[in-house]
């Protein structure tokens, strides 16, 4: 089986989705593995921004079908490198419509698609993941849940650990994951100097990389168990 598709979801703004996708695309490289980013926040294109120097990678609009069909054909043509998808906010509308061309792909494309569906505590983060999880089904797709660490801690998201949504995230083969909040000062320099968290491991002052060295590891581990 070819590289994976990971798209990290959440479909709503401010959840985490960007620097989780930043620690994806670290992994990898960091793992020498190919890959090519796609940025689909065309509104606020951060991952892009601090990656596109380091990493091939491209713009696309999942907001219609074209955006799909460019995703599709990018990951076509790449079948060794593993294609990290960026995904906009409130994008449930446009997956419904068209993310049916992708899952049809995914036979023929012979890659996995994995989902990283980024939460915070709030109920709209399981509403809008239900309502994914209820389009995107399909026998090579696993969909795993990262509660994001800058909202609190693990035990402080009760609505995902009493809700169904945790035990369907199971029986499709998905996890509950943690991602560490990583302190503000680090993500305030990589936002302002767009930088990759590589870059930032050499450039940041001693404390701040000794925490991007922490925040690191623990990334490296969610990815080791979502079977990146």
């Amino acid at each position: 089986m070819n590289q994976p598709i990971i798209f990290v979801s959440g479909s709503k703004g401010g959840v985490g989705k960007s620097i989780t996708s930043m620690a994806v695309v670290d992994y990898l490289t960091t793992e020498q593995r190919n890959l090519r980013l796609l940025e689909a926040d065309t509104t606020n294109p951060d991952v892009w921004k601090s990656y596109n120097r380091a990493v091939e990678s491209e713009i696309v609009d999942l907001d219609v079908v074209d955006g799909w069909i460019q995703t599709i054909n990018v990951a076509d043509a790449h079948p060794f490198r593993a294609i990290v998808v960026n995904t906009p906010a409130r994008n449930n509308d446009a997956v419904r419509h068209h993310g049916p061309l992708l899952l049809d792909s995914l036979t023929e494309l012979d890659r996995p698609l994995i989902t990283l569906w980024v939460i915070n505590r709030q109920r709209d983060s399981l509403e809008l993941l239900n309502e994914y999880m209820e389009t995107m089904k399909h026998p090579a797709h696993v969909v795993h849940v990262v509660r994001n660490g800058y909202f609190g801690e693990e035990r402080k998201f009760e609505l995902f650990e009493k809700s169904i949504l945790k035990d369907a995230i199971s029986q499709q083969g998905g996890r509950a994951l943690y991602l560490p909040d990583v302190a503000d000062r680090v993500t305030d320099e990589l936002y302002t100097r767009r930088i990759t968290l590589a870059e930032a491991a050499e450039q940041l002052k001693l404390g701040d990389r000794a925490e991007l060295v922490r925040w690191r590891q623990s990334c490296a581990r969610l990815m080791n168990e979502a079977g990146i």
